[in-house]
C-alpha cells in the first residue's frame, strides 16, 4: 500500500501543515464536479488520473458547510464527510483532522490484545444521556469493574438520532447526536486515560439504504452478490480500487487519527472478493505497516459465521491476517444449554459435550456435519492460541434480535446466571460482556430505527419479522420506528437500591479480577483442557503449567454434584471462588469448602447450578 495513504488521510476535505484545505473526490464516470460551500464561490475540481477529481480550496474553514456537485446536478454530500450535523441528506461539515490527531493521552502505550476484557456498548443507550459524554462518566465505573477494553457499536453518521448503527451511510462521518466527531475523539483519550482501549464496530459489507449517496458518485455496489442487509460493496469489480481504498483509509483514520486501538469488522464473511489479494488481507497488511509506522499496536476483531481460521491465519499463510474472531458457537453452545432452547440456529446445540467441544476447539462445528446446515461445517482450529477467540454470553446481536431483545436475566435463575458469568470468565478465550450484563440488567435490548421514509420502515417492519420467525412464539415485535422502542432499550441502572444486582456486580467484580491475577488464564490451549466430569452434569476446566493449576468445576446440572479430578490425589488445593456461597448470595455458609482430597484424588461438591473455581501450586 502507498506509504502516504499509512500516514494521512487523503479523501475528502483536509488541512495541509500550511492550513490550506485540499479536496479529493473519486467520482470515474463523471464529467465535471465541484464543490460548493455556503457562502462562498464555487470550486471547479481538476480530473486526474483512475477517476479522481482534485483542487486547493483556499476559502475552506472548520465549521463550513459545503457539497460536492457532480454533472451540475444535485449539491450531494461529501462521501467521505467527517460531520453531517444537520443529518445524511444535508451538507457536510468542514472539520480539521488535524485538531482530532490532536486528542490524545500522551502516556497510553496501547493495549495488549492478548489478554482483553471486552464491554460491548451502544452509545445511545448505555447512559441517560445518549451521548459519548455520557459514556464519559461511566468510565470510572467500568475502570472499577475491571474491564480493559470497550467495544462501541458503529458510530458512523446513520438517518435520524437513533439506530443500532449497522444503516450508517457514512462511514468517515461520527454521528451527531451522539456529539460528534470531537466529542468522540475526546472518549478516547478519557478511556486511555482509564487504562482502557476503545474498540470501534464498523461496517463494510453493506451501507444504509437512507441518505446513502455513493452510487452517485460511481460504482461502489456491485450486483455480482447479495447481502442479506443490501447491495454488496465492490471490492472485486470494475473500479474497485476506488472502492478499496475508501474503506482501507477508513479503517486507517479510525486508528491513526481518532486513535482507537482496535475495529471489530462486522460480518466478514459478507465481504465478497475473489482478488488476488482478499480487501481483508490487504486491511490486515495495511495495519501492520501503520503499527510499524507509529510504533503503536493496533488489532482487527472479525465477525463471522463461518467457522473458518483462514480469517485469523497470518497474511504470510494465505490468511487474512485478523487477530481475532468472534465465536458464536461458544455462545450458542453455552445458550441452548442452559435455557434448554432448541428453535433456530440452537438446533444444532444444547448437550453439554457441546460446550466442552468448543471449550477444547473453539469451534464445535470444525469440519464436522451441521443437522442445522445440513452438510459438514467450519475447519479445526489445531493451533490457533485462545486469544484468538472472542466469547460471549450476550451480546448486541444475541439478544436484540430476539423477538422481545431479552437478555439471560430474563431467561434464567440467578444462580444459572453466575455460573453463565464464570462459564466464560474462567474459559482460555477473550471473554465479551454486554452492557449491563454484569449487574443483571432487566431492560431489554430492542432494535429501533429513525427512518424518515414511511416505505422503508415498513420494509424494516417486514424484515425483522422474517428475521424473528424461528423465535416468534405468538405476537408480534416491538415496532423498531416508534421512539418508545428506544427508550425502553436503555440501561437504568437502578442495581444500586437492588441486592441481588449488586451482588451480581461484586461477582462479576471478582471474576475479572482473579482473570487478572492468574496468567495461567492467558495462556496457550496448549495447557488448557476440558472435559464432562459428570457426564451431562459437570465440566471441569483445567489452565495447567509445569508447577501450577488452575481449575473451574461447573455444574450444569439441578441438583448437588460431586465431581472427582484424579490428577490431584493428596494435593493442597486453594479455593478462589465458589459460586454458591452467601457471599455470592448463594445457599452454602461462607465457611464451607467443597473440596477435598483423599487417595482417589480431588473431590469437588459443587451445589445446582454453581462454580468452583480453585488452584493448585507446587511452591
Amino acid at each position: 500500500m502507498n506509504t502516504s495513504l499509512i500516514q494521512s488521510r487523503t479523501l475528502g476535505l483536509n488541512f495541509g501543515s500550511d492550513g490550506t484545505a485540499s479536496v479529493l473526490v473519486w467520482a470515474p464516470h463523471a464529467r465535471k464536479v465541484s464543490l460548493e460551500t455556503e457562502g462562498k464561490p464555487t470550486l471547479p475540481l481538476q480530473k486526474m488520473q483512475y477517476g479522481y477529481w482534485q483542487a486547493v480550496a483556499e476559502h475552506i474553514l472548520p465549521g463550513d458547510r459545503y457539497g460536492i456537485r457532480i454533472n451540475g446536478k444535485e449539491l450531494l454530500p461529501d462521501p467521505a464527510s467527517l460531520s453531517q450535523p444537520d443529518g445524511v441528506h444535508k451538507p457536510s461539515e468542514v472539520v480539521d483532522l488535524r485538531a482530532i490527531r490532536k486528542i490524545r493521552c500522551e502516556d497510553w502505550k496501547g493495549a495488549d490484545d492478548t489478554s482483553l476484557i471486552i464491554y460491548e456498548l451502544h452509545v445511545g443507550t448505555f447512559s441517560p444521556e445518549g451521548t459519548f459524554a455520557g459514556v464519559e462518566k461511566k468510565l470510572s465505573y467500568l475502570q472499577q469493574l475491571g474491564v480493559n477494553a470497550i467495544e462501541i457499536m458503529p458510530v458512523a453518521a446513520f438517518p435520524g438520532m437513533r439506530n443500532w448503527g449497522y444503516d450508517g451511510v457514512y462511514p468517515y462521518a461520527v454521528q451527531h447526536s451522539y456529539g460528534g466527531p470531537e466529542a468522540f475523539a475526546r472518549l478516547v483519550k478519557r478511556c486511555h486515560e482509564h487504562g482502557i482501549a476503545v474498540i470501534l464496530d464498523v461496517v463494510y459489507n453493506h451501507l444504509g439504504p437512507e441518505g446513502n449517496y455513493l452510487g452517485h458518485y460511481g460504482p461502489y455496489f456491485t450486483a455480482k452478490y447479495n447481502t442479506p442487509w443490501g447491495k454488496a460493496l465492490n471490492f472485486d469489480d470494475s473500479w474497485c480500487d476506488g472502492v478499496r481504498r475508501y474503506f482501507l483509509e477508513n479503517a486507517l483514520m479510525w486508528l491513526r487519527d481518532f486513535h482507537v486501538d482496535g475495529l471489530r469488522l462486522d460480518a466478514v464473511h459478507a465481504m465478497q472478493d475473489v482478488s488476488p489479494r482478499h480487501i481483508l488481507q490487504e486491511l490486515s497488511l495495511a495495519v501492520q505497516q501503520l503499527n510499524r509506522t507509529s510504533g503503536a499496536r493496533h488489532f482487527l476483531i472479525g465477525e463471522s459465521d463461518l467457522n473458518d481460521t483462514k480469517f485469523i491465519a497470518p497474511t504470510c499463510k494465505s490468511g487474512y491476517g485478523l487477530d481475532m474472531q468472534w465465536t458464536d458457537d461458544w455462545h450458542h453452545s453455552l445458550h441452548a444449554l442452559l435455557t434448554g432452547e432448541k428453535n433456530g440456529y440452537y438446533s444444532d446445540f444444547g448437550s453439554l459435550q457441546h460446550l466442552c467441544k468448543s471449550y477444547n476447539h473453539a469451534f464445535v462445528y470444525n469440519g464436522s456435519y451441521s443437522l442445522h446446515r445440513k452438510r459438514v461445517y467450519g475447519t479445526p482450529t489445531i493451533g490457533e492460541p485462545g486469544h484468538k477467540f472472542v466469547i460471549y454470553a450476550q451480546n448486541h446481536d444475541q439478544v436484540g434480535n430476539r423477538l422481545w431483545g431479552d437478555r439471560l436475566s430474563a431467561q434464567l435463575g440467578f444462580e444459572s446466571l453466575k455460573l453463565a458469568a464464570a462459564a466464560m470468565f474462567f474459559s482460555p478465550f477473550v471473554p465479551m460482556l454486554f452492557m449491563g450484563e454484569e449487574y443483571g440488567e432487566q431492560a431489554p435490548f430492542l432494535f429501533f430505527v429513525d427512518h424518515g421514509d414511511p416505505q422503508l420502515l415498513e420494509q424494516v417492519r417486514k424484515g425483522r419479522r422474517r428475521e424473528y420467525r424461528d423465535f416468534m412464539k405468538g405476537g408480534m415485535p416491538p415496532d423498531p420506528a416508534l421512539e418508545e422502542t428506544f427508550h425502553a432499550s436503555k440501561l437504568r441502572w437502578n442495581f444500586s437500591g437492588d441486592k441481588q444486582q449488586q451482588t451480581m456486580l461484586a461477582f462479576y467484580t471478582a471474576c475479572i479480577a482473579l482473570r487478572k491475577k492468574h496468567k495461567l488464564l492467558q495462556g496457550e490451549r496448549d495447557n488448557f483442557l476440558a472435559r464432562e466430569a459428570v457426564p451431562e452434569k459437570t465440566l471441569v476446566l483445567i489452565h495447567k503449567s509445569d508447577d501450577a493449576w488452575l481449575l473451574a468445576v461447573l455444574n450444569f446440572s439441578a441438583s448437588d454434584e460431586e465431581t472427582l479430578i484424579p490428577e490431584l490425589a493428596g494435593k493442597r488445593i486453594n479455593l478462589l471462588m465458589y459460586s454458591a456461597h452467601r457471599k455470592w448470595g448463594g445457599i452454602v455458609d461462607d465457611n464451607f469448602v467443597p473440596l477435598h482430597t483423599d487417595t482417589t484424588g480431588l473431590w469437588v461438591k459443587s451445589a445446582a447450578h454453581s462454580a468452583v473455581v480453585a488452584t493448585y501450586s507446587t511452591g
